[in-house]
């Protein structure tokens, strides 16, 4: 019989409690694997050293290069790297969570610093001057790495075959008996590995290409802020028309200097059809305005979308749901654009009633875009 459990844990019945046992496995000196958005990956605890040693003998070659530590939260890396640089501090706050891992250059007595607090050889965690770390996006890996108490490092799964392993039942056929616990959440969410992107003082370098390109990580890079509603017909063009024409205001630039500055202002529809001019109403109302959007084109929210957004304002409390179901870890990025939550849809009304809504939206957008925090990502 197989020495290797499965839990199935998209459909537990004690989520909490299974999620517990995977971490006590961990923290008891098993190897177990976990789900990430990308592949699922083999895990142990660095200072497991038994647990280390079975991961390390998963890898087809068998090399002594470092594993790669997961994080549960993008701040952990300073534990790590130490202080890091403005487009380091940038790349934890745009990239991760998400399928990108992030080698940085780190000083030789911060390293021995950080191998004395972990008890470990340097070698252990950095390869010559540098080490790789990944914060994933997926809740089941995020909350194993958080309550297993230690540095969690991993290996892909099922490294020996030609296959990604995108699906826990690949990985069983060859890991079983050679790790202790698989955690079953169905197949990943993309079927490429992560992107590997060295961060240099001033700039970066895209090590491997994986869900992310260099044309995806430029623009992830830009400071973006979105407005979502239904059909991104009426109200989030509106609010993006009018968030342009605020910001242009405030900065004292032409609204297409916006783009040059590195700030996009983007709108979509938690469940738009693409390709939907905005209505007669929004767009005559705007021009009224002396702001012009007849060029708006509907477009679906998605996942990318949201990881590109620094700040995503939503016009009622059902579209933050939107978001949430599908990044969970954009909480801190999201709310309603309105302190009362919710702002009503003018769709099927007259021309008077995209007035108010207007006043309304730019009154709003005005007094968030005043927010220092926002003020500091805008420059």
């Amino acid at each position: 019989m197989s020495d290797t459990s499965v839990i199935d844990i998209l459909n537990s019945r004690d989520y909490d409690g299974d999620i517990d046992r995977a971490a006590a496995q961990l923290k008891a000196g098993g190897v177990i694997v976990i789900p990430t958005e990308t592949v699922y990956g083999a895990a142990a605890v660095l200072t497991q050293g038994q647990a280390v040693e079975r991961l390390r003998a998963l890898r087809p070659q068998r090399t002594k290069k470092p594993l790669t530590v997961h994080l549960a939260d993008p701040n952990q890396a300073r534990d790590f790297v130490g202080p890091l640089s403005q487009i380091g501090e940038r790349m934890l706050h745009k990239l991760w969570p998400g399928p990108v891992a992030l080698l940085f250059e780190v000083a030789a007595d911060r390293r021995r610093e950080v191998a004395q607090q972990q008890r470990v050889a340097e070698s252990e965690l950095y390869d010559g001057s540098t080490i790789t770390l990944r914060c994933p996006d997926h809740p089941v890996a995020s909350q194993v790495i958080a309550t297993a108490g230690g540095t969690v490092v991993a290996v892909r799964a099922g490294v020996a075959s030609d296959q990604l392993a995108l699906r826990a039942e690949t990985v069983r056929k060859e890991l079983d008996g050679k790790v202790d616990l698989i955690l079953d959440a169905g197949p990943t969410r993309f079927n490429r590995p992560s992107t590997i992107v060295k961060v240099k003082p001033d700039g970066y370098e895209i090590v491997r290409i994986g869900v992310y390109d260099q044309r995806i990580i430029e623009r992830l890079l830009r400071t973006t802020i979105l407005f979502v509603c239904s059909g991104n017909t009426c109200r989030s063009p509106m609010a993006e028309g009018i968030a342009r024409h605020v910001l242009a205001e405030k900065l004292n630039v032409p609204e297409l200097e916006l783009e040059r500055r590195g700030i996009n202002v983007m709108s979509a529809g938690s469940y738009a059809m693409p390709g939907s001019r905005a209505t007669e109403q929004a767009s005559d109302v705007l021009a009224e305005m002396g702001i012009d959007i007849s060029r708006h084109r509907s477009r679906p929210l998605s996942v990318e979308l949201i990881h590109q957004s620094d700040r995503i304002y939503t016009m009622g409390r059902s579209h933050t749901m939107a978001v949430l179901g599908l990044v969970s870890s954009a909480a801190h990025k999201v709310q309603t654009l309105s302190p009362d939550g919710e702002i009503e849809d003018p769709i099927g009304s007259d021309i008077a009633v995209y007035r108010e809504l207007a006043v309304k939206l730019q009154d709003l957008i005005d007094k968030r875009l005043s927010d220092k925090d926002l003020q500091h990502l805008i420059g």
